[in-house]
């Protein structure tokens, strides 16, 4: 999580302001750069796998798996290129060490010494004040907002998932203490995938807050919206059965509001989000085919609460209640419950040092996630859980 100080550094284009921004007046020996891996114990459940049984059966059963594992490596360098010209670059990879970036942007900062104009260009996390990659837990089933990666059931729309990073470009600006602040960004609907041909697809993502003192002793309280629209393909035109490019564009759009609030030691992150789909995401329907009788658009609500007991500087204790509400189903008869999710998550962590250059955490989480109507076999509730016991380490 950042404070004040963090927000600010980072909405400046990770520069002090000073006249000695630029890096040719840092040490020579310094090199911006930070690894970071979890070697880690975990425990995942699944109430409902289909499991295949005698004489070409499926059979519903639970399924447990434990462990010792390890997380990705993130490779995390940033900083300025010279004074008002920053940069960030993430290569990151998986357990297996399969490598992908994560995030890789330029940005142009203050631009006519100007803080409310600074333009972005790349791959990049969605502004989101409330952010996913920098989230407290780490498990396969709380180490993500189930709002930022919400997609009903039967539905095929993956365009809108604000937890990824995306491909495009963002104005943001900001007041000189970084109170007021606003980004607008124009993506392309490929879920931060490269070399995606999709033809005319894009979305934006425009969101702005307000920070006041509340005067509750715990840190700079935040308020503000969002609103997150655009069109993404429905179908793919082929040659020789390969993908050439994809096509029948669909609108869908998600808006919201968020909260970050401090009471002393403890604090709470607050996000609800209304979602909306074209029905033929909902339905997973070319744009060229005809929709199923009595089909509509899916519609949903949702939110989450999260809250953060700092006991000091190195221990501090998380919990978090995630819930979606369908508002509208896709297809006529299916029950209205079906993909309501209810989440929660569990954990503390402890720091037994932390400095500018190297950090250690021990970290324990308990995780369960509920989505009704979608166990493969019963269409009844699926639940599935995780027990994550790591050291979390960058250097």
């Amino acid at each position: 999580m950042l404070n004040t100080f963090g927000q600010t550094f980072k909405d400046n284009g990770y520069q002090l302001m000073n006249d000695r921004d630029s890096p040719i007046w840092q040490n020579p020996s310094y090199w911006p750069a930070t690894f970071r891996m979890t070697p880690n114990w975990h425990r995942e459940s699944t109430s409902q796998v289909a499991i295949d049984g005698p004489n070409g059966s499926v059979i519903p059963e639970q399924v447990n798996t434990n462990g010792f594992d390890l997380s990705g490596l993130d490779f995390h360098t940033g900083g300025t290129l010279y004074k008002n010209y920053s940069f960030y670059l993430l290569p990151s990879s998986d357990a297996t060490g399969a490598f992908h970036f994560e995030t890789v942007m330029a940005r142009l900062d203050n631009i006519g010494g100007n803080s409310w104009f600074n333009f972005k260009l790349g791959k990049f996390e969605l502004d989101n004040i409330i952010s996913e990659k920098r989230i407290l837990t780490l498990s396969n089933n709380g180490g993500y907002y189930q709002l930022y990666h919400f997609i009903p059931n039967g539905d095929s729309n993956i365009w809108g998932q604000m937890g990824d990073n995306q491909l495009g470009l963002e104005l943001m600006g900001h007041s000189l203490n970084d109170r007021t602040r606003y980004s607008v960004a124009l993506i392309s609907s490929n879920d931060g995938n490269v070399n995606t041909p999709n033809k005319d697809s894009y979305a934006t993502f425009a969101t702005a807050s307000q920070a006041f003192d509340a005067g509750y002793q715990g840190g700079v309280d935040r308020v503000g919206g969002y609103i997150f629209i655009g069109n993404g393909p429905t179908y793919s035109l082929t040659s020789s059965g390969a993908p050439v490019t994809a096509i029948g564009n669909k609108p869908w759009n998600r808006e919201g509001l968020f909260a970050l609030v401090y009471v002393k030691k403890l604090d709470f992150s607050l996000f609800y989000q209304h979602g909306w789909d074209n029905a033929y995401f909902g339905t997973s329907t070319a744009a060229n085919m005809p929709l199923p009788a009595g089909a509509g658009a899916p519609s949903w609500n949702g939110g989450f609460v999260e809250a953060h007991y700092v006991w000091n500087p190195q221990l501090i204790f998380i919990q978090r209640d995630e819930f979606v509400r369908m508002a509208a189903q896709a297809l006529p008869g299916t029950p209205g419950d079906t993909g309501n999710i209810n989440a929660y998550t569990f954990g503390f962590r402890w720091y037994p040092f932390m400095f500018s250059r190297a950090g250690f955490a021990y970290h324990a989480e308990y995780a369960l996630v509920q989505r009704q109507g979608s166990a493969p076999v019963t269409a009844t509730a699926l639940d599935s859980s995780s027990v994550f016991l790591g050291f979390d380490f960058a250097f």
